[in-house]
C-alpha cells in the first residue's frame, strides 16, 4: 500500500453543498465552497490506494527495451487477462533487425510475466499479430513475421487465454488479420498474399483454400461466408470487376449474388454493396435484406472514383449512410433509410450516443464554412443546437455573442491537429453519461478544447475539465477517469465518483512519466485502470505501468436505496407525453451522485418501458417532403407537385401514396396520429441492376404506343428524382465529417481487408475507398 498525497477539486456544486463520506479511506466532511466562477474547490483529504510501482511488466522495477511499438489486448471479459506485445525493427542494409517480447497480466495489470518463450522468441507481426476469439472464448491468434523465404506463414494458437501457445505452419502466408466466425470460434478465415481464400473449422489446425482471387471476405451468419472474386488475369483485384459471391457450406458451393461490386458491408439484416455502373464510372448502393438472394437500388445519389459511401451506423430498423462531396473537400451529405434500406432522406452527420436510445449529434456546415454542433434527440427526426453550460461563458473568438452554444469536436477536429486527444465517449451501461471535448461559442473554435460532461444524455452539459485529457468510464458510470494532455511528463490521474460534478487529483508516482495512454478493460464494468507511459532515453524506451484499483475506493456495493428513478428524456415533468421518444418511455434505475458504492462487475441496467400515443413527431418527412424550421407539419416540394414517384423494389415497379409523412424507423408509439402511406404494386417490371441468369420475357403483347409512354413516364420520374429528392433541393444541412462511435463500429475499407469491428472515430481522409463495413 502506497500512501499518496490526493486533493479534490468541485467544478460544480451539488444541492445541500455537503456530503460525508462512508468510507474508512475518506473520513472527514467534505464542504463545497462556492467561488466567482461558479466553481468550488474542497478541502484537501489522505487517501491509499492498491496500485503498482514502476514496473516492466515482470516485477517491480524498469524495464529497458529497444521497443519502439506497445500493442495491448484484453482477451476476455471479467478475467483480468491482459496481453501486452512490444515490438522493435531496425533496417540494415542487407536485411531487417526485429525483435518483439510478449507479457501477460491477470490481475488486471497490477503485475506482468514475460512469455516470449512460449512462442520461441519468434517475431511477431505489429499491425495484426493478435487477433482475439470472440466473447469469453479465451482464444488467442499470434501472427509471426517468418522470414528466410519459408513457402508459408507462421502462427501461434492459445484457446486458455494465452497460458500456452501451439505452433502451426500455414500453407500460405497472410496478408490481413485473422476474422472468427462469431458463433464458432473455431472457424477462421484468412486471406493470403496470393489473394487465396483459407478457412480453418479446428481452430487453425487444418486450413482448406476454399477460392482463388478473393479481393475481400467476411463472416455472415451462421456459416455463411461473404466474399468478392474477380476474373481479371492482370490485375488481381480490380474494383470494375469484382463478382459478390456466398457459400454456406463452407466453400462446397457457391452462388453469385451481384457484379461490379467496388465493396460490401454486412449490418444486422442488410447487406450493401457498392456497385460499378457498366462504363466503371459511377458507382450506386444496392441493398438486400435476405442475404443477397434479392437486392434493390437505394434512392441515393451516385459517386465517382474520387468519391465514396460510408456507413456511419445500422440497426435492424434503419441505415445512415455518408456519401461524400465531389473534390477532396471532406464534407458530404448524410443519408437516413427507412426500414427497408431502399428510400433515403437527407439528415446531417452525426455521433451515435450509445449511452441513451435514439441520440445523435451532429455537426453541420455553415454558408460562411463555420462548424456548427446539433444534437437530435429521436433518431435524426428533429435537430437543435446544443444549449451552452451554464457555468460558461462565450468564448472570445465568437463573432456572435447572441449565439452562444456548446459544440462538439469529434474526429474530423482530431484530423485536423487540433488539441482533441479524444473523441466523445459513451457507454451503454452508463445510462445518459457522454463525455466530449468541446467549446462555447458560436461555432466550434480551434483552441484548446475543454471537457464537457452530460448526465442526461445530451439535455444538459457542465464543463468539468479545464484543457485536453484522456478519459475512459468505469463501473457502468460509476466512476470516471481522466489524465490531462501534456507535453510534458505527468505523475496525476483524475477521478469523478459522481458523474464529473466533482473531482480528486491523485498522484500515482514520484517520477513522472511520458503518457502514452489509459487502459481499462471494454464494457466499462471494471473498477481498474491502467496509466502507460514510459521514462524517454536517448537509446532505449523504459516502459512503465500503473494500475490503480479503485475496488479499495468504492469497496461497498450499491444498495437499492443508492438507486434513484429517472425518466429519460424528460423535459417538462407532469405532462402525459413528457419523456416520449420513438413512440415510448424508459425509467431507468440509476445511481446516486451521493452514493459512494460500486456497481459491480454483474450490474445490469435495469429499465421500464411504456408506450406512447403518436404524435407527428414519431414521424419523418416522407420521400419529396420537407419540414420548414421549427415546425411539425411536412410540406411537398413545389417541384414534385403532380408527379408520381415511382420505386423500384424488387423487380417490380411501385408507385408511392402518401400525405408527406412516414413513421421513424424503430418508432413503437401506438394509436394517436396515423398519417395515410401506401405503396402501390404498378406490376411492371423494372431494373434494379442485379445480374441474373436470362433475362426477364413477356408472353402479352403490348402496342408499342403504350410502351414509349411508359418509357417517358418512368424516365420522367426519375430525372424528377434524382434532380429534385437525391439532388438535394430539399436538404437543409452539410456537414463536416465529424463522428464517432464504439459501437459504431470502424470504417475499414471492405475491399482490401477482413476487419474485426474496431473502436473510434470514422473520419476518413482518402475519398476514392468506399467504407462499407
Amino acid at each position: 500500500m502506497l500512501h499518496h498525497s490526493h486533493t479534490k477539486l468541485c467544478r460544480r456544486c451539488g444541492r445541500g453543498a455537503l456530503r460525508t463520506s462512508v468510507l474508512a479511506v475518506l473520513r472527514s466532511c467534505l464542504t463545497c465552497v462556492r467561488l466567482q466562477r461558479p466553481s468550488c474547490v474542497r478541502s484537501s483529504v489522505r487517501t491509499y490506494f492498491m496500485c503498482q510501482a514502476p514496473m516492466d511488466f515482470l516485477s517491480c522495477y524498469h524495464g529497458r527495451t529497444f521497443s519502439g511499438e506497445l500493442s495491448l489486448v484484453w482477451i476476455g471479459d471479467g478475467t483480468g487477462v491482459i496481453l501486452v506485445l512490444t515490438t522493435f525493427r531496425l533496417p540494415l542494409i542487407v536485411m531487417t533487425y526485429a525483435q518483439s517480447s510478449l507479457y501477460r497480466s491477470d490481475d488486471y495489470g497490477k503485475t506482468f510475466q514475460e512469455i516470449t518463450a512460449l512462442i520461441n522468441d519468434t517475431y511477431v507481426r505489429t499491425e495484426y499479430g493478435m487477433g482475439l476469439g470472440p466473447e469469453n472464448s479465451g482464444k488467442v491468434i499470434l501472427v509471426a513475421d517468418v522470414s528466410g523465404g519459408a513457402s508459408g506463414g507462421r502462427i501461434f494458437r492459445s484457446s486458455d487465454f494465452a497460458h500456452h501457445f501451439i505452433q502451426i505452419d500455414l500453407p500460405f502466408h497472410p496478408q490481413i488479420p485473422v476474422s472468427y466466425n462469431p458463433e464458432n470460434s473455431s472457424c477462421l478465415l484468412f486471406l493470403s498474399i496470393e489473394y487465396d481464400l483459407w478457412i480453418s473449422r479446428d481452430f487453425g489446425d487444418t486450413w482448406i483454400q476454399i477460392h482463388r482471387k478473393v479481393c475481400s471476405a467476411k463472416w455472415g451468419t451462421g456459416n455463411t461466408i461473404l466474399f468478392t472474386t474477380t476474373t481479371n488475369e492482370t490485375d488481381k483485384c480490380s474494383f470494375h470487376s469484382q463478382t459478390l459471391k456466398r457459400t454456406s457450406d463452407f466453400g462446397k458451393t457457391f452462388k453469385g449474388l451481384i457484379e461490379r461490386v467496388y465493396s460490401f458491408g454486412l449490418w444486422e439484416r442488410f447487406l450493401l454493396a457498392s456497385v460499378m455502373d457498366e462504363e466503371g464510372i459511377k458507382r450506386r448502393i444496392y441493398v438486400s435484406t435476405d442475404k443477397g438472394d434479392n437486392w434493390n437500388v437505394a434512392q441515393l445519389p451516385s459517386v465517382s472514383y474520387e468519391q465514396f459511401y460510408s456507413v456511419l451506423a445500422a440497426n435492424n430498423d434503419l441505415v445512415v449512410i455518408h456519401v461524400d462531396d465531389m473534390g477532396d473537400t471532406g464534407y458530404g451529405t448524410i443519408y437516413t433509410s427507412d426500414e427497408r434500406g431502399i428510400v433515403f432522406s437527407k439528415e446531417t452527420d452525426f455521433t451515435n450516443v450509445t449511452s441513451l436510445r435514439g441520440v445523435f449529434i451532429t455537426s453541420v456546415l455553415a454558408e460562411d464554412d463555420t462548424v456548427h454542433s446539433v444534437i437530435s434527440f429521436d433518431q435524426g427526426g428533429e435537430w437543435s443546437p446544443i444549449q451552452k453550460p451554464v457555468n460558461t461563458k462565450c468564448d472570445s473568438t465568437s463573432k456572435d455573442k447572441e449565439k452562444c452554444n456548446l459544440h462538439i469536436h469529434g474526429q474530423y477536429s482530431i484530423s485536423q491537429n487540433l488539441q482533441v486527444p479524444m473523441p466523445p465517449l459513451t457507454e451503454p451501461n452508463a445510462v445518459g453519461i457522454i463525455i466530449a471535448h468541446g467549446s462555447v461559442g458560436d461555432a466550434i473554435s480551434i483552441s484548446s478544447p475543454s471537457v464537457y460532461i452530460s448526465d442526461d444524455g445530451g439535455y444538459s452539459w457542465s464543463l468539468v475539465l479545464d484543457g485536453p485529457h484522456h478519459y475512459a468510464i468505469l463501473d457502468s458510470g460509476g466512476l470516471i477517469v481522466a489524465v490531462e494532455q501534456s507535453e510534458l511528463p505527468i505523475d496525476t490521474i483524475k477521478f469523478s465518483t459522481d458523474e464529473g460534478q466533482c473531482w480528486f487529483n491523485y498522484t500515482f508516482t514520484n517520477e513522472s512519466i511520458k503518457f502514452t495512454g489509459l487502459a481499462s478493460e471494454p464494457g466499462a464494468r471494471s473498477l481498474n485502470v491502467t496509466v502507460w507511459g514510459y521514462h524517454p532515453n536517448y537509446v532505449t524506451r523504459v516502459w512503465v505501468s500503473y494500475t490503480i484499483d479503485f475496488a479499495v475506493l468504492l469497496h461497498q456495493n450499491c444498495e437499492d436505496r443508492d438507486y434513484i428513478k429517472w425518466l429519460a428524456h424528460s423535459t417538462d415533468p407532469g405532462a402525459p407525453s413528457d419523456g416520449c421518444v420513438l413512440g415510448y418511455k424508459e425509467h431507468y434505475l440509476r445511481l446516486r451522485k451521493s452514493s459512494m458504492c460500486q456497481n459491480g462487475r454483474d450490474y445490469i441496467v435495469s429499465q421500464e418501458p411504456s408506450f406512447c400515443s403518436c404524435t407527428l413527431d414519431d414521424y419523418m418527412c416522407d420521400f419529396g417532403y420537407y419540414r420548414k424550421e421549427n415546425e411539425s407539419e411536412c410540406q411537398e416540394q413545389p417541384e414534385l407537385k403532380g408527379h408520381e414517384l415511382d420505386l423500384c423494389v424488387f423487380g417490380e415497379e411501385e408507385m408511392l401514396t402518401t400525405s408527406g409523412y412516414r413513421k421513424i424507423p424503430g418508432d413503437k408509439c401506438i394509436g394517436g396520429v396515423n398519417p395515410v402511406r401506401q405503396e402501390m404494386d404498378l406490376k411492371e417490371k423494372c431494373s434494379n441492376g442485379k445480374t441474373q441468369e436470362g433475362s426477364y420475357s413477356s408472353s402479352i403483347p403490348v402496342i408499342v404506343s403504350v410502351v414509349i409512354v411508359l418509357v417517358l413516364a418512368i424516365a420522367a420520374a426519375i430525372l424528377i428524382i434524382k434532380k429534385y429528392v437525391c439532388g438535394g433541393r430539399f436538404l437543409v444541412h452539410r456537414y463536416s465529417v465529424l463522428r464517432q462511435h464504439a459501437d459504431t463500429q470502424g470504417d475499414e475499407p471492405l475491399d482490401t481487408s477482413i476487419a474485426v469491428p474496431r473502436r473510434g472515430g470514422a473520419f476518413h481522409d482518402d475519398s476514392d475507398e468506399d467504407l462499407l463495413e
